[in-house]
């Protein structure tokens, strides 16, 4: 295994080491971390090899029987909400490190990003210690009496795979029911955004978390970090967020040794504008849904069908809105609109937007690059898009963009738009907006989605079931959805 060395040494060094059964470890493979918004190297990561990979995985299924598998379910809560409290205590330097590495507008890292990684601890822990199991008496065959009871145990170790998008949030919605279960954790967060990990490891040896029950390795997927911990023998459940090809890898890596999975994957997310909605509500949702975060979203609109008789407006003021983004970097004076993630996704994202053009689309707005002043000319910068005039049969309709765009059509009869909207091999999301309240109801009924907000979106109680349908993934969590993750349940049969 790699080099153990003190906190105080990596921080000097601007370097990210791994972190292993509470232990600092640095190897000689590294990659760099990069600033958006510039282009410019910021840092560098320590690559996780196989021995690393294999030392996290073993720390974590020794932590299982250890002090952490030996703790009160009171104990463990109250050491849950002390982590959440670090985190809080910690806020700017969460922050910091979020925006540093996504580039995302300031005022989403510390009104959503981190206030909901610090809440996913504490709502989960509270949760989970007052959910009950089912209780059976029954009569024996002889005339005797029996009990049957539950019991939820720990899954074991859990393998987390966590995006660049949103890094503490997403990463802590998995993180909170797999400690307050009872489990270990092996984290590989994105290559891309590795900051916050590293803060919450820290956190973690901060208020005592026993070594072991949370490890972090870094690196890349394929042939890396990523491959060699969904593979390993001695992970019994594995939990991703990310695109859907990478999350068919892991299923085929998961059915050896026929390990349980939960994914989030990939989206192409539709929003519904009736003639009758608040168009003034409608408009600053699709905003949200659309540009918030650059689009990087996963539960971002990309698809917009809007009633004939209001299109022309919708099209029109949604425009005016993207046009009146102004990009910069986190906290710059009116900033409200930060880079893609990297270089190769502006890549990604700019494709679409030449094959936009080349299907025959109006660009309303957008479509390029912005011009920038010169110190932030190197950054991943895009303009917000939107595009009219396409078939639903047209590429940038039908495939996963992840960037701020969205294509608006009309439509003209509720069964219409039904039928276009599920015309995807996507489900994880829509938004629905009317001032009709049956027309609400049948809409989150038809659409194939694991989650429809009507008059609304992003709007979120931690207690609700959470995932995608059809591609987009496969199991829920969220709430007691995710004691059916995050534990086995035992039923203990006791003759009377």
């Amino acid at each position: 295994m790699g080099q153990i060395v003190k906190l105080d040494d990596v921080r000097t060094a601007s370097l990210l080491p791994n972190y292993v059964a509470g232990q600092w470890v640095t190897t000689a493979q590294r990659f760099d971390n990069i600033d958006p918004t510039t282009g410019e190297v910021i840092g560098s990561v320590c690559e996780a090899g196989r021995a690393e990979v294999d030392a996290a995985v073993m720390a974590a299924r020794k932590a299982l029987s250890g002090p952490w598998g030996q703790m009160k379910a009171a104990d463990r809560v109250a050491m849950l909400h002390a982590i959440a409290d670090r985190i809080t205590a910690r806020f700017a330097d969460f922050v910091a490190a979020e925006v540093r590495d996504t580039g995302m507008p300031l005022h989403f890292a510390d009104h959503v990003n981190v206030p909901r990684g610090a809440a996913n601890f504490k709502v989960f822990a509270d949760l989970f210690a007052n959910v009950p199991t089912e209780t059976f008496p029954m009569d024996t065959p002889d005339g005797g009496t029996a009990l049957n009871y539950g019991l939820r145990v720990p899954r074991g170790v859990i393998a987390v795979i966590s995006p660049w998008n949103l890094p503490l949030l997403l990463t802590t919605w998995k993180l909170g029911p797999a400690l307050a279960c009872g489990n270990t954790v092996v984290l590989k967060p994105s290559e891309e955004t590795p900051s916050s990990a590293n803060l919450l490891a820290e956190v973690m040896a901060e208020v005592g978390v026993p070594d072991g029950v949370f490890n972090v390795i870094h690196g890349h997927g394929a042939d890396a970090a990523g491959q060699w911990l969904t593979e390993h023998p001695e992970v019994d459940g594995i939990t991703f967020t990310g695109e859907t090809s990478t999350g068919e890898a892991i299923m085929r890596a998961a059915a050896k040794g026929v390990r349980p999975v939960s994914f989030e994957m990939g989206g192409k997310n539709s929003a519904v504008v009736f003639a009758d909605a608040d168009i003034d509500a409608a408009v600053a949702g699709l905003a949200r849904s659309c540009f918030q975060n650059t689009g990087q979203v996963c539960l971002g609109t990309e698809r917009v069908y809007v009633e004939r008789a209001v299109f022309g407006e919708v099209v029109a003021r949604l425009a005016a809105v993207a046009r009146a983004l102004k990009p910069g970097r986190p906290g710059e004076d009116g900033a409200d609109f930060g880079p893609l993630n990297s270089r190769t996704h502006q890549e990604k994202v700019l494709g679409y937007y030449r094959i936009a053009r080349d299907e025959g689309a109006t660009v309303v707005t957008g479509g390029g690059v912005p011009a920038m002043p010169d110190h932030l000319k190197g950054g991943w910068w895009i303009e917000p898009t939107v595009w009219t005039g396409l078939g639903d049969d047209a590429r940038v309709v039908n495939e996963e963009i992840f960037g701020p765009c969205c294509h608006i059509a009309p439509f003209d009869s509720i069964d219409e738009v039904i039928g276009r909207v599920n015309a995807t091999r996507y489900g994880l999301a829509a938004s629905v907006w009317t001032s009709n309240l049956s027309t609400a109801h049948r809409m989150g009924a038809a659409l194939e989605v694991g989650i429809c907000w009507v008059n609304s979106w992003f709007l979120r109680d931690l207690r609700t079931a959470f995932g995608g349908a059809k591609q987009s993934g496969i199991g829920r969590e969220g709430g007691v959805h995710s004691l059916e993750f995050y534990t086995e349940l035992r039923n203990v049969c006791v003759r009377l």
